[in-house]
């Protein structure tokens, strides 16, 4: 990604983070970025694709790196907890794309449809490792479609307890509360 558009991308990514999607208009992202409306057409054709090249980088930036991060792990546990680890630095690191994702996934509209398919392509990835876990005996039986989208929860929760708090986020503080109590009730 060139200087220019990755410019476009983290302005356009704070924006709609900060004042939501509809209330940023084009005129406000060129302003900021501090280039002409042709320029960011040059580098996308509309506001809803800046807004879909977010939401597919984001959620393939945190599949990605859960597929890498649990290849190296050998049981269930420590691919929930490597999970867990990542969606927390993630929430630290890339925040303004997990508001977006969130603030977006609920609704009929395309955005919502496509967010939500987003998320759901995420989730998947992590019943994959719950069901492999099931079948080697790594993890107690649970219902692993629901057991995903809970661990998916995490993130919102994080998220939500962050902006609560004010506080900086605390990763390790956080993972060993996620290992004391979520993951301690898969273990064998």
């Amino acid at each position: 990604m060139n200087k220019t558009k990755r410019k476009i991308f983290e302005t356009s990514m704070k924006l709609f983070a900060e004042k939501g999607y509809d209330a940023t208009s084009i005129e406000e992202i060129t302003s900021v970025v501090g280039v002409a409306k042709g320029t960011l057409y040059y580098h996308f054709s509309s506001k809803e694709e800046i807004f879909n090249f977010l939401v597919e980088e984001g959620m393939k930036l945190l599949k990605n790196s859960i597929e890498i991060k649990t290849s190296k792990c050998e049981t269930t546990i420590d691919k929930l907890k490597a999970i867990s680890i990542i969606q927390l630095k993630t929430i630290y690191k890339y925040e303004n794309i997990i508001t977006i994702v969130l603030s977006q996934m609920f609704g009929t509209g395309s955005r919502n449809v496509f967010c939500r398919e987003k998320v759901i392509e995420y989730i998947n990835v992590i019943q994959k490792i719950i069901e492999e876990g099931l079948k080697k005996g790594d993890i107690r039986e649970c219902n692993s479609s629901v057991m995903a989208a809970q661990i998916f929860s995490l993130t919102c929760t994080s998220l939500i307890y962050i902006r609560k708090t004010k506080q900086e986020l605390q990763i390790k503080e956080l993972e060993n509360e996620y290992e004391l109590t979520f993951l301690n009730l898969l273990g064998k």
